[in-house]
């Protein structure tokens, strides 16, 4: 198969995925449209999560398609478990600038730059699918090896931050 036909079939799954997830959105808000007056800000931030994570599952054969398109090529396989690690770190990070800004001073600038902890963690369990599913197509021991740590990390910062959320529920 030549490249430009493997680049096109990565293309057309993720536009398929695109239109997927629009479609289910669509189906979701006509379903809720009675719920939604005066909430239009918060059902809007939902639908984006929303459209978010039914992308993530559609895109999921196209990304499979194109990673294993990508196997021969070990030098991207070197450069891209190197930066999963790191984009895994900075999960890490979100989660314990979230956690300790839970005990911070609400007026401290520390506090108000936690802020940007949670857009991070959000969308966590997007990369860490990523991850897991690079790790299946990972064509030697090292990459699989960093790429399964960085799906790791990722969950844990997502978990972390969930259990959280669930405790000061059942603390209440």
């Amino acid at each position: 198969m030549r490249g430009w036909v493997k680049v096109a079939l990565v293309v057309a799954g993720y536009v398929g995925a695109v239109v997927a997830a629009t479609a289910v959105v669509a189906v979701h808000v006509a379903m809720t449209s009675k719920d939604r007056q005066g909430s239009d800000g918060m059902y809007a931030f939902g639908d984006t999560l929303f459209f978010l994570a039914a992308f993530g599952l559609a895109s999921i054969p196209a990304t499979g398609a194109g990673l294993f398109f990508l196997r021969p090529y070990l030098a991207f396989w070197r450069r891209f478990a190197t930066a999963a690690l790191v984009i895994a770190a900075t999960a890490l990070v979100a989660l314990i600038v979230h956690m300790v800004a839970q005990t911070a001073d609400p007026h401290s600038g520390f506090y108000a730059w936690s802020a940007f902890a949670i857009p991070r963690i959000i969308v966590a369990p997007l990369f860490a699918l990523g991850f897991f599913l690079a790790t299946i197509f990972a064509p030697n021991r090292s990459a699989r090896i960093a790429l399964f740590v960085a799906t790791v990390l990722e969950a844990v910062a997502f978990g972390g931050v969930a259990l959280r959320i669930l405790l000061a529920q059942l603390v209440r």
